[in-house]
C-alpha cells in the first residue's frame, strides 16, 4: 500500500514497537495528525480466542464525541407513545417493517420489544447486514424501554470482535484532550475483560493499536493476564 509524504513523515515519529501508557499513546496520536479535518480516533484491540468463541458486548463511553443517536423502537400501538415520550425518533410495527423493506434506514439503531421479535426477525437480511438488528445480547431486545433509551442515549456502543479476534471501535476525535480519549479506550477495555471467556490461558488481550482516520498507528501497553 502506497502512503503520501505526509503519512510518511507522521510515521517517522512512531516506533510501533515501542508500547506506550494510554495517555501518552493518545498524545502522540494528536501530534502526528495531519489533515485538515477532525479525525476518528479508532481502537484496534486483538484477544487470545478459539475459534468458535467471539467477544460481543455494548459499551457507554465517559467522553462523547457523537450526536444524539436516532433511536428506532419496535413496538406494539400501545406503547409508541411511551417510546417517543422516552426520546425514540421512530416507534411503531407493522408500518416501520414494511418501510423498511422498502429500503428506508434512515435511523442510526434498533430496539425490539420481545412480542415483536416474530416479526423484526424477517428484517434479518436487511438490518443485519447493517448491523442493526436488535439483540438480548446487546440489550437492544427489552421490555425496559426506558433504561434502554437513556443508555442509548448516552451513547451506548456496541462492540464485536471480528473473524481475526480483533475489536474495532471508534473511541474519540482528534480534536479532543488526550486524557478524555484515554479515558474512552480504558472504559472500553474494562468492558472487554469483563467478557474473558473462562478457559482463556495466558493474555486475554494480545495487542492494542490506536490510529486516527489517517495517521499512521500507535502501540498501547497491556495490561498482561488481567482478568476481571
Amino acid at each position: 500500500m502506497k502512503h503520501g509524504k505526509k503519512y510518511i513523515e507522521a510515521s517517522k515519529k512512531v516506533d510501533r514497537n515501542v508500547e506506550l501508557e494510554p495517555v501518552a499513546a493518545c498524545a502522540l496520536l494528536k501530534e502526528v495528525k495531519f489533515a485538515k479535518f477532525d479525525e476518528t480516533v479508532e481502537a484496534h484491540v486483538r484477544l487470545n480466542l478459539k475459534k468458535s468463541q467471539t467477544v460481543r458486548d455494548t459499551v457507554v463511553l465517559p467522553n462523547q464525541f457523537r450526536g444524539e443517536k436516532r433511536v428506532l423502537v419496535f413496538c406494539k400501538p400501545e406503547r409508541v407513545k411511551e417510546a417517543l415520550e422516552l426520546g425514540a425518533a421512530y416507534a411503531g410495527d407493522a408500518e416501520l417493517i414494511e418501510k423498511i423493506k422498502g429500503g428506508w434506514l434512515d435511523f442510526d439503531v434498533a430496539v425490539a420489544t420481545p412480542d415483536m421479535m416474530k416479526d423484526v426477525g424477517k428484517l434479518g437480511m436487511v438490518l443485519g447486514r447493517k448491523g442493526l438488528m436488535p439483540n438480548p445480547k446487546t440489550g437492544t431486545v427489552t421490555n425496559d424501554l426506558k433504561a434502554a433509551l437513556n443508555e442509548l442515549r448516552k451513547g451506548r456502543t456496541e462492540f464485536r470482535s471480528d473473524k481475526t479476534n480483533i475489536i474495532h471501535l471508534a473511541i474519540g476525535k482528534a480534536s479532543m484532550e488526550a486524557e478524555k480519549i484515554a479515558e474512552n479506550l480504558t472504559a472500553l477495555l474494562d468492558e472487554i475483560n469483563r467478557k474473558r471467556p473462562s478457559d482463556v490461558k495466558g493474555d486475554f488481550i494480545t495487542s492494542i493499536f490506536l490510529a486516527s482516520t489517517m495517521g499512521p498507528g500507535v502501540r498501547v501497553a497491556v495490561a498482561k493476564n488481567e482478568k476481571r
